[in-house]
C-alpha cells in the first residue's frame, strides 16, 4: 500500500471497500475517533495494540510512548516469549545464555523445541563449523521430523508438552550413573540433594509412556548428554507454548547445571540473550509517563477482550478504538472467531498503520501505508546473537508511505500529547539513548550502518561470577508466586505437569501450528515467492492415523474443536508421530477453503504464571470433507 485509504464498503471484502484519501484526512479521522473515544468512555478505551512485524526498538516501540502519555490501555505482550521467558528465569534468573558462536567450540549440540533449518541460519552455520572440525554430534528434540531432525544423529520426537517428563527422565540418569556435577551443583544451585532425591521415582520407565518415546532412547541420550560436558543447549521457543509450557522450560533449563556444562566453552545453553542490552529506553519507550494504574490487557485475548468479557476488560470501559501497528492479528491471534466477530463490532473505531492489504487492514475504517526496514532509520536487538546493530534508511519511502515514528509524532501532535520523545527524530532518539548509556563514543555514526558486540565475556555470559537471583544460585525449586499469587498449584521442582488440553473420544488428536520455512508467522505470506514454494497450507498426518479414521484416499479434511472448524488438504507424512497434526506455516485466512485459518482451533487461554498463547497445546477432531 502506497496511499492512505477510508473504508467506504462493508469490512473484510478487500481493497474494493476502501477509496483512496490524503494524509490529513486520514490523520483527521483518527484523532477524531481517538479524542471521542477518551472523552466518552475514559482513555482506557483506546487501546494501541502492536507487536513485532517491525523489530526495531524506535519504529517498533514508540507507540508505547503515546500509550503512556495518553493514558491508553496498556498491552500484555504474550504471544512469543511469556511463557519461555517466565521458565527461564524462574532457574536462572536473568535473560541471558551463552554466545551462539560457541557452538563451533561444543561437542553436542542439543536443538530442543526449534528447527534452526528453517529459522536459525546462524545456528546451522555453527554446527557445520563445528561439525566439520570436531565431528560435533546433534540431538534435536522435536514431535515431528523437521528438516533440522532430518540432519540429527540423534532424534527424539517426543509427545507436544512432555518436555519437562523427558529432561526429569534424563536427570534422573545422570544423577544415577554418576555423570551429575558435585562440585558445581554445591556452589551454584540452590538445593542439588533435594533434586536428586525429588527425581528418584522419575525413571525413564516413568517418563516413557508420558513422552511416547522407549525407554531405550532416554537412556541413549542421558547417556550421550552425560557423557559430553561441553554440551550446548539451543533452546526454542515452540515447546513453551503449552498450558505447561514455562514449567517445562525450567525442567530443561536444569540440565547444563547437573553435568556443569556452562563451566566449558561450548558448554551451556542459549535460550535467549535480550538480557545483556544495557540500554536506557525510558525514552523511547516514555517510561517517565508510565501510570501503573492504568489497566493492562492480554495480547493474546484480544479476542474475548474485543467481544467485551468482563473478566478480560478489569471492570474498566470497552474497547472503542483500538490503533494498530506492525501486527496482524485476525491471522495471528488465537481464537480466530471471536478475534473476527469483536473486529466486526459497528462501534469500534479501527486504524491499521501496514505495509499491505492484510486481513486485519480489511477490517479497519483508516488504513495508513508503513515503510519498512528499508526506509527509515532504526536499532535493533536480537535474543539469538549478542550484536545491537544500527541502520540507517537507504532507499527512501515509496509513494506517501512514513514509518512508525513518524505517525506516532504527528497523532501526538494533533492529540496534545506532551512528551520531548514526540520532538526527535529517530536519529536523535537512537544517539540519546546510546549517549544515556555511555555508548555514543564507541561507534561510528557517520556510517550508515554499524553494530556493536554486546558480549559480556566468558565469565558473565557462562555464569560463572553467579547467576541472576539474590544469592547469586541457580534455582531448582522455583517460586511461580514472583509472577502472581495464584500459581501455587504450579511445581516447585522440575516435573511433568499434566495440565494440557485433554485428549477425549472426541478430540483423539493433537494439533502443532510450526513455522513454515518461507514465512515468518504472517509475514512473507502476501509474497509470491513464498506462497509459489509452499504452494498451500496442509495438514500431515501420519499414514496409520489416516487409515484409522477411514481417510487414506481423501485429499481435504475438516479440523474442528469446540472453538471452530477448518477445512484444509490432507497429506500422509511418516515424517509426523501417530496422534499428532502438523500444519506448518501462519497462512492467511483466505488461504484456506472456508476462510478459515488454524489459529480458528487455537486457544486463548492464558496460561500460568503470567499468561501466555499456547498455539501447540489444541486437541481437534479429524472427519472427511
Amino acid at each position: 500500500m502506497t496511499y492512505p485509504l477510508k473504508r467506504v464498503g462493508p469490512k473484510g471484502t478487500g481493497i474494493d471497500a476502501f477509496e483512496k484519501i490524503t494524509w490529513e484526512e486520514a490523520l483527521d479521522l483518527t484523532v477524531y475517533a481517538l479524542k471521542e473515544s477518551s472523552e466518552s468512555f475514559g482513555p482506557e478505551s483506546v487501546w494501541p495494540y502492536f507487536y513485532a512485524g517491525t523489530m526495531g526498538w524506535i519504529q517498533r516501540d514508540g507507540i508505547e510512548r503515546l500509550r503512556h502519555v495518553m493514558g491508553y490501555s496498556r498491552q500484555h505482550s504474550t504471544i512469543c516469549v511469556g511463557l519461555s521467558d517466565a521458565g527461564w528465569l524462574v532457574g536462572a534468573g536473568v535473560k541471558r545464555g551463552i554466545d551462539a558462536r560457541e557452538i563451533s567450540e561444543t561437542d553436542l549440540l542439543v536443538v530442543w523445541g526449534g528447527n534452526p533449518v528453517n529459522t536459525q541460519i546462524n545456528v546451522i552455520h555453527r554446527f557445520q563449523q563445528a561439525r566439520r572440525l570436531r565431528e560435533t554430534k546433534l540431538v534435536v528434540i522435536d514431535p515431528y521430523t523437521t528438516e533440522t531432525a532430518k540432519r540429527a544423529d540423534l532424534h527424539l520426537r517426543l509427545k507436544p508438552g512432555t518436555d519437562g517428563a523427558l529432561a526429569c527422565a534424563v536427570m534422573h540418569v545422570l544423577f544415577r550413573e554418576g555423570l551429575a556435577d558435585w562440585k558445581y551443583l554445591s556452589k551454584y544451585s540452590d538445593n542439588p540433594q533435594r533434586l536428586e532425591e525429588h527425581l528418584r521415582e522419575r525413571t525413564p520407565a516413568w517418563a516413557a509412556p508420558i513422552t511416547g518415546l522407549t525407554v531405550s532412547e532416554i537412556e541413549q541420550f542421558a547417556g550421550l548428554y552425560g557423557s559430553n560436558p561441553r554440551s550446548f543447549l539451543r533452546l526454542g521457543y515452540g515447546f513453551t507454548r503449552s498450558r505447561n509450557g514455562a514449567t517445562n522450560m525450567h525442567a530443561v533449563s536444569c540440565l547444563p547445571m547437573v553435568t556443569g556444562a556452562w563451566k566449558y566453552l561450548g558448554g551451556g545453553a542459549l535460550y535467549s540473550n535480550s538480557g545483556i542490552c544495557p540500554f536506557d529506553v525510558s525514552e523511547i519507550k516514555g517510561f517517565d509517563r508510565l501510570d501503573q494504574s492504568t489497566r493492562i490487557l492480554d495480547q493474546s485475548r484480544i479476542g474475548p477482550i474485543l467481544c467485551g468479557y468482563p473478566d478480560d476488560l478489569q471492570g474498566g470501559p470497552p474497547i472503542k478504538a483500538i490503533f494498530i501497528q506492525n501486527t496482524n492479528p485476525i491471522v495471528v491471534a488465537p481464537e480466530t472467531n471471536l478475534v473476527q466477530q469483536g473486529f466486526s463490532r459497528k462501534d469500534l473505531f479501527i486504524c491499521v498503520h501496514e505495509q499491505f492489504m492484510t486481513e486485519t487492514a480489511e477490517m479497519a475504517d483508516v488504513v495508513l501505508p508503513a515503510t519498512n526496514f528499508l526506509e527509515h532509520d532504526d536499532c535493533y536487538s536480537a535474543a539469538g546473537h549478542t550484536f545491537f546493530q544500527i541502520a540507517k534508511a537507504v532507499v527512501p519511502p515509496v509513494g506517501e508511505c512514513r514509518s512508525n515514528h513518524r505517525v506516532i509524532q504527528e497523532l501526538a501532535l494533533q492529540l496534545e500529547a506532551r512528551h520531548q520523545g514526540f520532538l526527535k527524530s529517530e536519529w536523535e532518539l537512537i544517539t540519546g539513548m546510546l549517549e544515556k548509556s555511555g555508548y555514543k563514543e564507541k561507534i561510528p555514526l557517520e556510517q550508515k550502518s554499524f553494530e556493536i558486540d554486546l558480549d559480556l565475556g566468558f565469565r558473565k555470559m557462562h555464569f560463572l561470577d553467579g547467576f541472576g537471583h539474590e544469592d547469586g544460585k541457580f534455582h531448582f525449586n522455583a517460586d511461580w508466586t514472583h509472577w502472581g499469587q495464584g500459581n501455587q498449584e504450579m511445581p516447585k521442582l522440575p516435573d511433568h505437569w499434566e495440565v494440557r488440553d485433554s485428549l477425549s473420544k472426541e478430540k483423539p488428536y493433537r494439533l502443532i501450528t510450526p513455522p513454515a520455512r518461507w514465512f515468518l508467522n504472517s509475514t512473507f505470506n502476501e509474497m509470491s515467492l513464498s506462497q509459489d514454494r509452499l504452494t498451500s497450507p496442509k495438514a500431515w498426518m501420519h499414514p496409520q492415523d489416516l487409515k484409522q479414521e477411514g481417510l487414506e484416499n481423501v485429499v481435504q479434511v475438516k479440523l474442528g474443536n469446540e472453538r471452530g472448524e477448518i477445512e484444509v488438504a490432507i497429506e500422509a507424512n511418516q515424517d509426523v508421530q501417530p496422534g499428532l497434526v502438523v500444519i506448518e506455516g501462519l497462512w492467511a485466512n483466505q488461504a484456506f477453503p472456508a476462510s478459515k485459518g488454524v489459529n480458528t482451533l487455537t486457544s486463548a487461554d492464558a496460561a500460568l504464571p503470567n499468561g501466555g498463547a499456547v498455539f501447540h497445546d489444541t486437541t481437534v477432531w479429524v472427519r472427511a470433507f
